[in-house]
């Protein structure tokens, strides 16, 4: 019969867990005893389990006393082994050999699952019934010093595997329920790799930030909790969230992290497919039951209102994407944290979550580094290029993304290329940079465009209690809230100033590149100046004046 392994297809399982290990599982049993009924059912929701692939050896027979020449290949090439000690498992030579090589592959890493099947672990480890009898049948056959020796080994394999914790048949009410927390426990160490290389990678200023996400996130308080993270897109929120997942996510029963839930909900313009991911380790084959969000949500919250439950929904830009992923606190058992990035400031409100962490632009140190990391692949910059890195980073303000981006672009580039890119950085905008920052402008509504862009072209700097009255005479409402929604939604800042007074006055402000995008975005609107809605480049009214070019529109606008 053929060996098997089977990895059922998951688009959210990351492929560096592939490039690591070969197989998720290896399965070592005794045929005989559980081929056809234990193992085999086993194997089968091990197979239904998104994302883990078994190895699994279904030969009747043994080819001598050696193990069959793949088998060593695919113990090492495995992350995990379950070994099923069933009571004849000792009378094979081939079971025996296979549990010596496991131990002596993944001993030290921890991933030996031992499952006790009609047997105890004291049986196992001093050889005794079963084991006894066995091991007398061995020592017959077996004469030579190199033959003793092996049955050495053999004995000191299963003391040792009889002193590692797993489950015993006898403590479970019935195999499918002993299978169950099997293949738990086996998801959950499975998951914790699909971003193990993810978390090896070199990630800068994320120390003190993860400190502070940290301490909101109150590991020890035994309460539902949900925190934000917000900010303009391209600052972090997203890697952040994944290293405090990576960092936590031991501490709890049920762990999920659903990514760019903007993107999915609006290609699949549903949210029944994240519902899915989240609930799929403990449903397996009943998640077909869930055909709308409506049920979705009620599975959640029937699933999860026991268990601790680490959860994140990253790039979050609707209240009901929060309102049928995670609706309230009573979805989730005690000690449970709900993390969610966002853009948006102002979901967190409407959704009654209080606690949210800001983030900020890297400072100057942190910025060189991650701009080297990338241009150079060292920390450390180059001599000859820290002039011209000095002016990318400028540019970039602090904002991770712009750095990584510039920075992998002007790899192995000579310096004319880097004094090129800085010739043209602010008229020929980065795609990747550009329709990044873009999102957050494409989720505004039509008044709030035109409010955005006016805010970018005329009055970023300025006191707002004079922009306001400019405002509203421009768009005959009330901007006020304008401001306020643009400032929740991470476009614009608010500057509080103290006077020569003693009295504040606040100034508005915003990233220099998303004024950027706003000024690309006017511009796109014709190749001729006269004819975009708003002018505020000295040289493009000079243009327009010369050229008789002005765009007969009322909101056309002169920067003064």
């Amino acid at each position: 019969m053929a060996l098997s392994t089977q990895r059922a297809s998951a688009s959210f399982v990351s492929n560096e867990s592939a490039a690591r290990w070969k197989y998720d599982v290896f399965l070592s049993f005794r045929g005989v005893d559980t081929r056809k009924g234990f193992v085999s059912h086993l194997y089968h929701e091990l197979c239904k389990c998104q994302g883990i692939t078994t190895f699994f050896d279904d030969r009747e027979l043994e080819g001598g006393t050696s193990i069959h020449l793949e088998l060593p290949s695919a113990i090492k090439e495995s992350h995990i082994a379950i070994v099923v000690l069933s009571p004849n498992y000792a009378s094979s030579k081939w079971c025996l050999n296979e549990l010596t090589t496991i131990l002596q592959c993944m001993e030290a890493r921890n991933t030996v699952l031992p499952v006790f099947y009609e047997t105890n672990p004291s049986d196992v480890g001093n050889q005794r019934g079963s084991f006894a009898k066995a091991f007398d049948e061995h020592e017959e056959k077996f004469i030579s010093t190199e033959d003793k020796m092996k049955l050495t080994q053999w004995r000191e394999a299963l003391k040792k595997v009889s002193k590692i914790s797993g489950w015993h048949s006898k403590d479970s009410k019935c195999e499918s329920e002993l299978i169950e927390k099997i293949v738990q426990s086996v998801w959950r160490k499975v998951q914790a790799t699909f971003t193990l290389l993810y978390c090896s990678q070199k990630f800068v200023g994320v120390n003190f930030r993860l400190k502070q996400l940290s301490s909101l996130l109150a590991l020890d308080a035994n309460d539902v909790r949900f925190i934000g993270i917000t900010g303009m897109g391209g600052i972090g929120k997203t890697t952040l969230a994944k290293l405090v997942y990576d960092k936590i996510l031991h501490h709890f029963e049920v762990h999920c992290f659903l990514g760019n839930v903007r993107e999915v909900s609006k290609i699949n313009r549903t949210l029944i497919g994240l519902q899915k991911r989240l609930l799929f380790p403990m449903l397996k084959e009943k998640i077909e039951e869930i055909w709308d969000e409506g049920w979705g949500s009620i599975f959640i919250k029937k699933c999860l209102s026991n268990k601790k439950v680490l959860l994140v929904l990253d790039d979050v830009d609707d209240l009901k994407q929060l309102e049928v992923l995670a609706g309230n606190q009573s979805w989730f058992g005690m000690g449970s944290r709900i993390v969610i990035t966002t853009r948006n400031e102002g979901l967190l409100v409407q959704h009654d979550i209080a606690t949210s962490y800001k983030m900020r632009g890297l400072n100057d140190c942190e910025a060189l580094e991650l701009f080297s990391l990338n241009a150079f692949r060292k920390e450390q910059r180059e001599k000859d290029f820290l002039e011209l890195s000095k002016h990318f980073l400028k540019y970039a303000r602090g904002l991770p993304l712009v750095l990584k981006t510039l920075g992998s672009f002007l790899h192995t580039r000579g310096q004319d290329a880097w004094k090129s890119m800085l010739d043209n950085i602010h008229t020929v905008p980065n795609p990747t940079i550009f329709n990044t920052l873009k999102i957050s402008y494409d989720g505004l509504e039509d008044i709030e465009k035109r409010v955005f862009l006016d805010v970018a072209c005329f009055h970023k700097g300025k006191c707002k209690e004079q922009v306001i009255p400019i405002l509203d005479n421009s768009f005959e409402v009330s901007s006020s809230i304008m401001i306020d929604l643009l400032i929740e939604k991470s476009l614009l800042t608010i500057e509080k100033r103290v006077q020569y007074d003693n009295s504040a006055k606040y100034f508005i402000g915003m990233h220099d590149l998303i004024q950027e995008m706003a000024w690309t975005i006017v511009g796109q609107e014709s190749k001729e100046p006269g004819l975009r809605s708003r002018l505020w480049l000295p040289n493009d009214i000079f243009h327009i004046f010369t050229t008789n070019t002005v765009r007969n529109y009322v909101n056309t606008k002169f920067k003064r």
